[in-house]
């Protein structure tokens, strides 16, 4: 992750190469600490964090540990959370997202679905902080500002993780990613018994409650099926053609080291062209047992 001041704060982007945006869950967390009015303060800490005074930063459990090179001899040490939400707050989450089978898609996927505010509205809370005040922080340096430079500069570089893995957001409000998961598929499974049993119990009752919550494909409650693809390929989808001209292993081989007899000056280029022949004969042969297979 590249870091770059700006007017207005702190840009964050992938890289000099220009690779794009950051996903937008980065972004908002970034935007809190653009909120910050002191902006001399950011400066310094994105120096820091540029240049390799944060040497280490540990997520454990809900809060993240953070050691911060200063002035001094010894680094400072850095700690941020996030306030927890309860059980029953995440009861009312979990039951939110069994609601929908695109967010737990989407988080199986490792993205953070653009609308997942709308699931923690049902706890009236939220999973990001809405102003920089909310992110708890200590520091032991002296300086008696907060957010200092210390804790600023480890606030940068955890944006870089938030990248890589967003359910680090969901660690810091008080689930994992296993546990969150788990107890999403558990939800969804009690949720698909009770209207089996509702069904059983009234046959004759159209089954409107199934609009409202369709079956889970499997790979929601095994994330290995995403990997597989048991069906049939259309053939429609698959195109057999021979191959391009410079394709062929003699054109990639380039020149051979063949020997040259003087009374035969012609015999390397007689020989070289029987093996094009023979692999032009050999593809035709291999199409036509593929277009074989296929019908």
């Amino acid at each position: 992750m590249t870091i770059t001041p700006t007017g207005n704060g702190i840009n964050t982007s992938l890289g000099d190469e220009g690779l794009g945006q950051q996903p937008w869950w980065v972004e908002q967390w970034m935007e809190l600490i653009n909120s910050y009015r002191f902006k001399k303060r950011l400066e310094r800490a994105w120096a820091y964090a540029r240049e390799g005074h944060v040497t280490s930063i540990r997520f454990e459990g809900r809060r993240v540990h953070a050691r911060v090179q200063g002035t001094g001899e010894d680094p400072y040490k850095v700690k941020l959370w996030l306030d927890v939400l309860s059980d029953e707050d995440w009861g009312y989450v979990l039951e939110a997202l069994t609601q929908k089978a695109r967010w737990s898609a989407q988080l199986l996927a490792g993205i953070m679905p653009s609308d997942i505010e709308r699931a923690f509205a049902a706890s009236g809370r939220r999973l990001f902080p809405f102003k920089l005040q909310e992110v708890r922080s200590e520091c032991s340096c002296p300086d008696k500002a907060n957010p200092c430079k210390h804790i600023s500069a480890v606030y940068f570089l955890m944006g870089e993780r938030f990248s890589e893995d967003p359910f680090v957001l969901f660690q810091l409000r008080g689930r994992t990613r296993a546990k969150l998961l788990e107890d999403l598929a558990e939800q969804r499974r009690e949720a698909l018994e009770a209207i089996a049993q509702d069904e059983e119990a009234s046959p004759s009752a159209t089954s409107d409650t199934s609009t409202t919550l369709t079956p889970p494909h499997p790979a929601v409650l095994d994330p290995t099926l995403w990997w597989r693809y048991d069906a049939a390929l259309d053939g429609d989808l698959v195109v057999i053609t021979p191959a391009m001209e410079g394709d062929t292993g003699l054109d990639a081989a380039g020149e051979l080291p063949l020997a040259e007899e003087p009374r035969f000056p012609d015999a390397k280029q007689q020989f070289l062209a029987h093996l094009r022949k023979q692999g032009q004969t050999l593809a035709q042969q291999a199409m036509l047992a593929a277009m074989a297979t296929g019908g």
